[in-house]
């Protein structure tokens, strides 16, 4: 972590198919994005190069919630995902860029994750900690493989 920044990595027990769908599949992003104590709405989610999304996170504690959206960059399907995130708070002003970067390995998929120019009034330590939980709500979604009976 630096600045405004975070980078994380994970090794996960599954095909870079899945991780890619996990991160288009509307209905599973708000499974899993929202840290711990969160619950997302997806308002709008156009996974394609110059798409764009719309989300709101509620905290359950409290009730309050912040939204945010943002613009896909660049897809590349089962490889690649940029975008930006912008929220709709002023006072948490400028735009997010994240890359995700996935690789097939003979483990299962390798998955890079930097996002870049979080704002100031985000502690970049706690950016981090919810990044942290987000990728065990990912794991623990996208690892199991469970047949229709």
């Amino acid at each position: 972590m630096s600045g405004n920044t975070v980078t994380l990595h994970r090794m996960l027990k599954t095909t870079p198919e899945k991780v890619f769908r996990a991160f288009t599949d509307e209905r599973a992003i708000a499974s899993w994005l929202p840290p711990y104590g969160f619950l997302c709405t997806v308002h709008e989610m156009k996974p394609e190069t110059g798409g764009t999304f719309r989300m709101s996170f509620h905290n359950f504690s409290t009730g309050n919630s912040h939204s945010f959206g943002g613009k896909y960059l660049e897809i590349k399907p089962n490889e690649l995902l940029k975008y930006t995130d912008q929220f709709d708070d002023p006072n948490l002003p400028g735009e997010m860029v994240t890359t995700v970067v996935l690789k097939k390995t003979i483990a299962g998929t390798e998955i890079n994750i930097k996002q870049e120019g979080i704002p100031a009034a985000i502690p970049v330590e706690f950016c981090y900690l919810g990044w942290q939980e987000s990728l065990d709500k990912l794991t623990r979604l996208v690892e199991p493989e469970i047949p229709d009976a």
